[in-house]
């Protein structure tokens, strides 16, 4: 397959253009990828509301009633619920991991199991989120590739 990118000028939108002999699952995953990369989220941090991008997104926890949207270096904490999160972004590569944490899957450079069932997968950072057992099926198919 050939990769042709080209440049535009800033004030033209942006497109993506797939030419192919027929649409099939293949092409089905190149958009589904394509479209798991828009879209941004609201969060607040020091009395300030910030714009957030999807793909830069680790992951969204729910600590203590509050809501809290984890970066690279930065957090930011919302008003929206977890399951609002979990429900809105099931369809672009985030997955609910446990009870309170929804994880952004293209997040994920390895996972391990851990105690009593459960598993360990270590983010982009570095840093290291616990897979509840009630939710390594799921993980386990949308990392083979299942819908996300």
């Amino acid at each position: 397959m050939e990769i042709t990118v080209k440049k535009i000028g800033e004030s033209d939108k942006e497109y993506i253009e797939i030419g192919c002999h027929k649409k099939d699952e293949r092409i089905d995953e190149i958009i589904r990828f394509i479209r798991s990369r828009e879209g941004i989220l609201k969060g607040t941090k020091e009395d300030r509301q910030y714009s957030i991008a999807l793909p830069e997104i680790l992951y969204i926890e729910a600590v203590d009633e509050k809501t809290f949207i984890y970066l690279e270096k930065d957090c930011y904490e919302s008003g929206r619920r977890l399951y609002e999160f979990d429900e809105a972004l099931a369809s672009r590569n985030f997955a609910r991991i446990s009870k309170s944490v929804v994880v952004n899957l293209m997040k994920i450079t390895s996972i391990k199991p851990s105690l009593n069932g459960r598993f360990s997968c270590v983010l982009t950072n570095g840093e290291q989120v616990i897979i509840s057992r009630k939710y390594v099926p799921d993980i386990r198919e949308k990392l083979k590739g299942g819908a996300v």
